[in-house]
C-alpha cells in the first residue's frame, strides 16, 4: 500500500481530471515511472506557464492519452523534479500532503513541502 509523506495511507489526489502515473487518481509510483509523478499539487496559472516555458505544456488536451489539459485550480500528480524546479524559480504550486507520495521525500525535503502545503 502506497504511503504519503507522513507515512500514512496515500489519499486520492484527483479523479477529475483523472491523475496519477497509473491514471487511478493517486500519486503512486513504480519502477516504470521515470518522472516520479508523486507530488499532488493544485496547479496555478503561474506554474502552468512556467512548466510550458520548460517544454512541458500541461494546458493543451491530448485526447490520445486521455489528457484533458489542466486549468488553474486542478489537482495533478506532478513530477517531483519539475515541482522542485518550479520551487527554486518561485513558481511552486501548493501541495496536498496527504496525497503526496512518500517517494517525493527522496527529492524534496518535508520542510519545503510543509511550507507549500494547502491549509
Amino acid at each position: 500500500m502506497a504511503k504519503n509523506v507522513f507515512g500514512q495511507e496515500l489519499m486520492t489526489c484527483s479523479l477529475s481530471p483523472l491523475t496519477g502515473y497509473y491514471r487511478n487518481g493517486c500519486c503512486e509510483t513504480g519502477a516504470d515511472d521515470l518522472g516520479t509523478h508523486t507530488v499532488c499539487a493544485q496547479v496555478t496559472e503561474e506554474f502552468l506557464a512556467f512548466s510550458k516555458s520548460r517544454g512541458n505544456d500541461l494546458t493543451t488536451p491530448i485526447p490520445a492519452y486521455n489528457f484533458p489539459g489542466l486549468k488553474p485550480g486542478d489537482f495533478w500528480c506532478l513530477c517531483a523534479l519539475r515541482w522542485k524546479e518550479a520551487y527554486e524559480a518561485g513558481f511552486a504550486p501548493k501541495v496536498k500532503l496527504e496525497a503526496t507520495n512518500e517517494a517525493t521525500l527522496r527529492i524534496i525535503p518535508l520542510e519545503v513541502l510543509l511550507k507549500h502545503s494547502l491549509k
